[in-house]
């Protein structure tokens, strides 16, 4: 979400699937789309056959790859080197389209001259603190102005307990959420010739001067040609008349650099001018039916509905406070106060009045990291006692399953809820550690509840997808049994929590008081789905449904549960569950479902016209303004104020959407602009900076004093050790990259596939796809077993060799890469070790995502050790590689000088 919320303003995608089947040209990168994503595909196929370049850049060799044009083979982790290059030759060669650049994007701004480059500093940026391995980013701000925190940002988030030497230190570092930039105090100076050697366009070009095509050679492992290929069918493919679209998917976020992955993206796509065009923009693919919904609703620990963040203990002492940088801003963001009243009045309803703050010291408190891994940590250290697990099976679907199990093995009760007996809810019967001894079931004192789940067919409700697009599924048969769905669950469980408490003491008012009163169907009393969704949508004073967010009021008059979807029940319909078939509507198809914000189907489609509001070609026309109507128009909603002429200029103190000029496209920015350069608002740098993963055979041949991301977030414990990286000591112990990868036949952690036994029959093994040459190297045989090993464990499966893998040449050494799926697990029809045993847990830090997508290994032929012998089967290898508890911790860390 950051990569695309600071360089644009949301964190969604900018563009919705159909829209592909317009482009000219479509890049997909960090994604086996066809397989991974078969329905959304077809519109990749339609852009083909409508003459479309398709360019797959990926690892492997995939189904994606069989329907491109060209398939580009590069190493895994390697991608910000191949997209700066892109930049860097959309630079060189004056290839950018310079009105859209000038006009829409902060390319004028000029950066203070305390700013320092990784150019300057040997791979860093000015401002960083190697001890707590982050950045003061006071240096990076424009001359002229100053920013307060972004919106996305409140308060410090504490990402591990101590330096890599163990002493206690304060690591606190500002999240960002996709919630936009920061907010300015003062006006930018600026240089619209870009000629300034301060300005963003220079400074850009100084960055990216290094990313050449014989670099891309070095690091990606990508031929020259290959490189120049790729980068003149994205130039011929943008400007005027033709536009380029990029999609990704995990394959770019699962890193310790996978914000500044698409950064790099957004960098590229704005220089181009492809963002808010038709046929343009970033598609953001999310996995299954609704992940772009479990953030918009959000089931992140720093997030409240609709990316407001959760307040943080020690910064956001009332709702004034909280709500004061905002209300600087210009851009919509400014109207925060009205967002989170109204949120407020939802769940409190009466209770929540301007004299008790409308209840915003209800709210939870954000004392620290609180996501995932971290309470894998508590758990282990007996700071976190009890548990739920729902949606997800940790036990072998999250990184470094090993640590997962320690932590559910340490608590006081676990309760999971899914469709099938998951790992996570018999780690303590068969579990892996059970097998070496590590553990032993009579030792657990974990009180595991199981509690069968209705799936979404025994349910009503909505998807929210990849295009930010609501669709509300009808339930088609009944829940069997004592299967439940989620909104049963946790309705019921309220309420006999809220009946315990009885008439309660003040502590117990934010659960008593909150407005619990959905109205329930059936047999089994399961609460409405749509009651839920008109709350979210919200309501007037009078008690009507409100039809945009642009209704929300900051003085208690207004009720909504989700800003950002007001308007999804406007006029008292469910707007989401419109099915009115394609021939009978525009391409746009705005009458099936409804997508947030507004119905909007492209986003930032204000930049689709020039700034005197005519399209910039009329093959590309989109959105424009008709002077005559005296608003905007076209094919879509404006994802615009409707009546803003393209000549107005605002006040010099204004704020809010009366900030925004005619020119502004991108809203929800405090300057109107799409960002090249983030002076605020990310941890660790305002330009995408090639580091290499976490674990790596090569050194980084760009900063070669920086190996890693600095500002990564490690912690080095027994189950978590780290591997040396590139020319550090011992890599050569674990020669090759491993990425991991999911097949069309199996879902996530395979809850809800290894059970069904016509997809175990047609994915019936976990294996391992290895190159011809590979094999030849370490004796694997094709179908026979192979062992790949890691610093955490070593898993086992069978051996599928193909040309799908290619050895890749970096200089004068050859690099073998090997694919994993992700999809096994010990129970259920099909079995296999777990890819998330490899794994280790060090994260990007804006977002604490793990780095599944590459890493370093062994491969041996055979099958592992099992037992005690599995464990000094591992434990030899971190030996002989010189493994340390600080082994891969140091922020700065030049191998050259073992460390700083």
């Amino acid at each position: 979400m950051p990569g695309l919320g600071t360089s644009f303003g949301r964190g969604g995608a900018t563009t919705f699937q159909q829209d592909l089947a317009n482009a000219d040209c479509i890049l997909i990168q960090g994604s086996n789309m066809a397989e991974a994503h078969p329905v959304g595909f077809q519109w990749v196929v339609e852009a083909k056959r409508r003459g479309a370049t398709i360019i797959h850049v990926d690892p492997r060799f995939t189904r994606t790859s069989a329907l491109a044009h060209r398939h580009v083979a590069l190493r895994a982790g390697s991608d910000i080197a191949f997209l700066g290059a892109l930049i860097n030759h959309v630079l060189t060669n004056d290839a950018y389209f310079h009105d859209y650049v000038v006009a829409y994007t902060n390319a004028p701004m000029i950066v203070g001259e305390d700013f320092r480059d990784t150019e300057d500093l040997d791979g860093v940026f000015s401002g960083f603190d190697a001890e707590a391995g982050s950045y003061d980013t006071t240096s990076w701000q424009y001359e002229g102005s100053s920013a307060v925190p972004s919106v996305g940002g409140h308060g410090p988030e504490t990402a591990v307990p101590t330096t890599p030497h163990g002493r206690e230190r304060d690591a606190s570092r500002p999240e960002s959420t996709g919630a936009g930039g920061p907010v300015y105090r003062g006006r930018a100076e600026t240089d619209p010739t870009l000629q300034h050697p301060r300005c963003v366009f220079q400074l850009l070009k100084r960055h990216y001067a290094r990313y050449t095509p014989e670099m891309v050679e070095e690091v990606c492992g990508v031929p020259r040609e290959e490189f120049e290929w790729v980068a003149e069918q994205l130039v011929a493919n943008s400007g005027r008349d033709r536009t380029t679209a990029i999609a990704y998917a995990v394959g770019w976020t699962h890193h310790t650099v996978g914000v500044q992955y698409i950064r790099a993206a957004s960098i590229l796509q704005l220089l181009l001018g492809n963002i808010g065009r038709p046929g343009g923009g970033i598609l953001a693919l999310r996995g299954h039916a609704s992940i772009q919904g479990s953030t918009d609703i959000p089931t992140l620990f720093n997030l409240l509905p609709g990316y407001i963040p959760m307040p943080h203990a020690h910064a956001d002492f009332d709702l004034d406070t909280f709500v004061a940088a905002g209300e600087l801003a210009r851009g919509y963001w400014a109207n925060m106060r009205s967002y989170l009243v109204s949120l407020l009045k939802a769940w409190w309803g009466e209770h929540a009045t301007a004299d008790n703050d409308f209840c915003f010291g209800r709210l939870p408190r954000l004392t620290g990291d609180h996501g995932t891994f971290q309470t894998a940590i508590d758990q282990i250290e007996g700071r976190c006692k009890g548990y739920f697990v729902v949606g997800e099976n940790p036990a072998v679907g999250t990184a470094n399953a090993r640590q997962q199990r320690m932590g559910l093995a340490n608590l006081d009760w676990l309760v999971v809820r899914d469709l099938n007996l998951i790992e996570t809810a018999t780690f303590w019967l068969d579990g892996p550690e059970i097998e070496t001894g590590e553990m032993r079931t009579e030792d657990i004192g974990t009180e595991v509840f199981f509690l069968p789940a209705a799936a979404h067919t025994e349910k009503d409700g909505t998807f929210t997808n990849t295009q930010r697009l609501l669709q509300w599924h009808h339930k088609a048969v009944e829940p069997r049994g004592d299967q439940r769905s989620d909104l049963w669950f946790y309705y019921h469980l309220g309420r006999r929590i809220r009946e315990k408490l009885g008439p309660g003491a003040e502590r117990d008012r934010a659960l008593l008081e909150l407005t619990w009163d959905y109205p329930v169907e059936g047999d089994i009393q399961e609460p409405s789905a749509a009651a839920v969704l008109q709350e979210i949508n919200g309501f007037d004073a009078a008690g009507d449904p409100l039809s945009s967010y642009t209704q929300l009021r900051p003085d208690g008059s207004t009720r909504c549960g989700c800003w950002i979807y007001c308007g999804v029940f406007a006029d008292g319909i469910n707007q989401s569950a419109r099915r009115r078939p394609g021939r009978e509507q525009s391409w746009v198809a705005p009458e099936w479902g409804w997508a947030w914000p507004a119905n909007r189907r492209l986003l930032y489609n204000r930049a689709s016209a020039d700034p005197d509001g005519r399209p910039w070609s009329d093959r590309k026309a989109y959105v424009w303004w008709d002077d005559e109507r005296g608003e905007w128009t076209g094919h879509d909603i404006p994802d615009f104020d409707r009546a803003k002429r393209p000549d107005y200029l605002p006040d010099p103190d204004a704020t809010g959407p009366e900030g925004i000029a005619g020119t502004e496209p991108f809203i929800m920015q405090s300057d109107g602009r799409g960002w090249l350069y983030v002076p605020a608002g990310l941890v660790d740098g305002p330009l995408p900076t090639h580091y290499e993963p976490q674990e790596s055979p090569l050194e980084n041949r760009i900063h070669t004093a920086q190996q890693r991301n600095p500002a990564r977030q490690v912690c080095s414990r027994p189950e978590n050790r780290y591997q040396p990286s590139g020319a550090e000591p011992g890599s050569e112990v674990f020669p090759y990259v491993f990425t991991t990868f999911r097949l069309t036949e199996h879902h996530t952690a395979g809850g809800m596939s290894r059970w069904l036994a016509h997809l175990s029959e047609l994915a019936p093994a976990m294996f391992l796809e290895v190159s011809p040459a590979l094999a030849a190297e370490r004796g694997l045989k094709h179908l026979g077993w192979a062992t790949v090993v890691t610093a955490r464990s070593a898993i086992e499966g069978r051996v599928l060799v193909t040309a799908r893998m290619r050895p890749l040449r970096h200089g004068e050494r050859t690099v073998h890469q090997i694919g994993i799926p992700w999809h096994w697990g010990p129970n259920g029809l099909t079995v296999g070790d777990a890819a998330n045993e490899l794994i280790n847990v060090a994260l990007d830090p804006n977002v604490h995502i793990m780095e599944t997508k590459a890493g370093a290994c062994d491969i041996r032929p055979g099958r592992r050790p099992r037992g005690a012998a599995l464990i000094r089967y591992v434990e030899e290898y971190r030996r002989r590689a010189g493994i340390t508890e600080r082994t891969g911790t140091e922020h700065t860390d030049n191998p050259r000088r073992g460390g700083e």
